[in-house]
């Protein structure tokens, strides 16, 4: 097993320990990225001989990792231009863009499909703002709830609410895992629930959502973040390496920058480990026993 941990060592003191033959994952929080990096610890490990190090960080601290040098790569990345910038090559010089993961991010609002066919206008944010009271809690002071997740992830939502006059308020569950639980209880008892939520993501799977309808994101509508007149952009996901990766990281370099896999892909594993309960090592062997065909050619 990866060891786990939370450490953010500077770069002379990385340069000084770092084991030849060992690759260091950022891991962020979504059961999605942890698919991801499982399968690739199975295969980094049993098919090319490397020790893997999983450190566990949210995302913003991922990329200080990777310029610090305390982590070689984070296998998905969500936009996040203003970093590239900071610790790219136009900046410190310590993060290199690794190309598209295969993934495709998708984030917006969601309600369940049965609310949606009690009251249809809701599928718009026009009408969303006209029933934002079929969502009021004591807990959001008598505003609709808007459910958020873990309050790291990106998210410009509250600039969207601003921008469109939603009497709502966001109230973060805290993780994924919690908002997935509360987002459950609600649709078992067709209870109304408006939340943040994404793709990939396996409990699509599972339940009948309906993204709401924003005015379609063009660059730059996001610039205000208090004032944002748009949806989210889509994603294609990627990866990013630490620069000196790139350079001395050898196979395991070489595999990680061949690796691309789908969202259906990243799916199974993430139902196995979040849904079935199992391990990740054993839902990336099983998901490795299984598709030989796809991780062969991600091999040097």
């Amino acid at each position: 097993m990866p060891l786990v941990t939370s450490c953010l060592a500077s770069a002379t003191e990385n340069d000084a320990s770092e084991a030849p033959g060992e690759v260091r994952i950022a891991v962020n929080g979504w059961v999605g990225y942890q698919a991801s990096a499982a399968v690739l610890t199975y295969l980094l490990e049993n098919e090319l001989g490397y020790r893997t190090e999983h450190v566990q960080l949210d995302e913003d601290a991922s990329w200080r990792g990777l310029d610090g040098g305390s982590v070689d790569v984070i296998v998905e990345n969500w936009g996040h231009q203003e970093q590239m910038e900071l610790y790219g090559p136009g900046g410190t010089g310590g993060a290199a863009d690794g190309g598209p993961n295969g993934n495709e991010g998708i984030i917006g609002w969601y309600i369940p499909k049965y609310l949606v066919e009690e009251h249809p206008e809701i599928g718009t944010v026009k009408g969303l703002k006209k029933n934002t009271d079929l969502f009021a809690s004591p807990q959001s002071e008598d505003k609709g709830v808007f459910l958020g997740s873990d309050p790291s992830f990106v998210t410009q939502d509250q600039g969207m609410i601003n921008n469109f006059g939603l009497d709502l308020k966001i109230v973060y569950a805290g993780s994924e895992e919690e908002q997935i639980s509360e987002i459950r209880e609600r649709y078992e008892q067709e209870e109304p629930v408006l939340f943040y939520f994404y793709q990939p993501q396996w409990l699509f799977e599972d339940f009948d959502l309906v993204q709401v309808e924003f005015p379609e994101y063009v660059e730059g509508c996001e610039i205000d973040p208090e004032d944002i007149g748009c949806g989210y952009p889509e994603y294609e996901l990627n990866k990013i390496f630490r620069k000196g990766f790139t350079e001395k990281g050898g196979d395991a370099y070489r595999f990680l920058d061949k690796w691309q896999w789908t969202n259906e892909d990243q799916n199974t594993v993430a139902r196995m480990i979040a849904d079935e309960g199992m391990d990740p090592e054993d839902a990336a062997a099983e998901w490795v026993a299984d598709n030989s065909d796809v991780w062969q050619d991600w091999l040097p």
